[in-house]
């Protein structure tokens, strides 16, 4: 658990400690379906960047074990007015 890491002419003692991550967030969503397009509004404004949120909505309605879902075309998301518009590859 401990390293000595030479820098410049210079050592330095470091040792190894376990970083404790943050719990994910967990949120509720409001959807209309229509055809190849879903409609997403409500999003909570989260601490985090709008890709990572196009990323979540993405896995999110990949999943066909959730009732639906399937490849994603195109996910396009606002978060000022906390909308998305999530666009399949083929409707179903």
């Amino acid at each position: 658990s401990k390293h000595s890491v030479n820098l410049d002419n210079r050592t330095a003692n470091v040792a190894v400690r376990p970083v404790e991550l943050e719990m994910g967030f967990q949120f509720e969503l409001h959807v209309t379906v229509s055809g190849k397009k879903i409609n997403v509004s409500e999003i909570p404004e989260l601490p985090i960047p709008k890709d990572w949120m196009r990323d979540k909505l993405e896995l999110n309605f990949y999943k066909t074990e959730q009732g639906g879902g399937g490849e994603i075309e195109n996910v396009t998301y606002n978060k000022e007015t906390g909308t998305a518009v999530i666009t399949f590859l083929k409707p179903g």
